[in-house]
This record gives structure tokens, sequence and C-alpha cells, in this order.
């Protein structure tokens, strides 16, 4: 399978010890800073009495949200609240209305290689020619590639490769980033 290097979707792909979500935060936060809208939510996780609970950040506001749901205290497995989750991306949902230049997807976790999710919001944004960047965990990268249909580019979990990911996209109006050429992923929507 090929990828385009130029594709407005990217799969930041990490491994166990990377750290997706503050690489992405701190990404959107220098974007927002230079008047690039980055929208979307990153997760974070916190510790309270020895157990995780999970929550996200709101990239475009700073707002926090809770993504966790109590199982109890012998409980183990997930503890992502699904309906918590799509009540964010009904957040980020309205901050797209609003205008973004990028829309960040934290994880493409369980849910979404189930199909549910957070996928809406990347159709969404990619039928608005919104680029999309998304934390795919290397476990499940053929999951997201099935998803994708092929048309990403896969990124390491590294600020450079970002970076250079959004310097190629091809501008289109897009504050900060030069015209480039027409890219496969444009010639195939």
């Amino acid at each position: 399978m090929t990828f385009d290097s130029q594709c407005d979707l990217a799969a930041l792909v990490y491994e166990p010890g990377d750290e997706p979500d503050a690489l992405l935060r701190a990404f959107a936060d220098d974007l927002n800073a230079r008047g690039i809208r980055a929208v979307g939510l990153v997760q974070f996780g916190e510790r309270l009495a020895g157990a995780p609970r999970l929550a996200a950040t709101l990239v475009h506001s700073g707002e926090q949200v809770s993504l966790y749901q109590d199982l109890g205290a012998e409980a183990a497995g997930c503890r992502l609240d699904p309906g918590q989750l799509l009540a964010a991306g009904g957040r980020v949902g309205a901050a797209m209305d609003e205008g973004a230049d990028l829309v960040i997807i934290n994880r493409f976790g369980q849910q979404e290689s189930e199909g549910r999710g957070l996928l809406h919001l990347i159709v969404r944004a990619i039928s608005a020619d919104i680029p999309v960047v998304i934390a795919v965990p290397a476990k499940r990268f053929d999951a997201w590639i099935r998803f994708a249909d092929g048309m990403s580019v896969r990124l390491r979990c590294e600020r450079r490769a970002l970076e250079a990911w959004w310097s190629s996209l091809s501008g289109r109006g897009r504050p900060g980033v030069a015209r480039a050429h027409t890219t496969v992923c444009e010639a195939f929507k």
C-alpha cells in the first residue's frame, strides 16, 4: 500500500512509551498561538486514589472534559464512557462549524476500530477539506488503514514529523501553509 506524503489525513503512529497526548497538545497550542485554528480533543490521564481517570482537553478552548466512567474499584478494563466521548465530539463538531484549519482527534482507539467513537468527525472534516491528524497505536495501524482506505500518511510520533506534514500541505487558503501542488488525496476527493 502506498501513502501520499501530501495527504490531508495523517496518522501519528505511536508505540508504548511514546507520548502522543503531550505532542498533539503542544502542536495544537503552537498552531493556535500562530493564528491557525486547530480544533479537536487531546486526552490526558490522571490518577485519583490510585485508579486512572480519563479526560480530554478541547484544544480550541482549553476546556477539560471527563471521558471516565466509574466502574467500581475492582473493575478492570476500559473506563472510557462512550456517551461522554460522543458529547465531547459534539463540542468539537460545533467548533468545526465556527471554522477550523486543522482537526485533531486524539485516538484511533477501540471505539473507532469498531466503527464508532469519533470517526464521524474525521469523515466530516475530510469532506469539508479540513486536514486531520489522529494518534494511532501501532497495534491498530492495520485497522486504521482499512478505515482510511490507504489514503493516509503515516507519521512518527515526533514533533518534527508533525511539522513536516503540516508544512507540506497545499495552501488552499490555510493560514501559515504555502501552496504546493495538487495531492493524490485532493484528486480523489
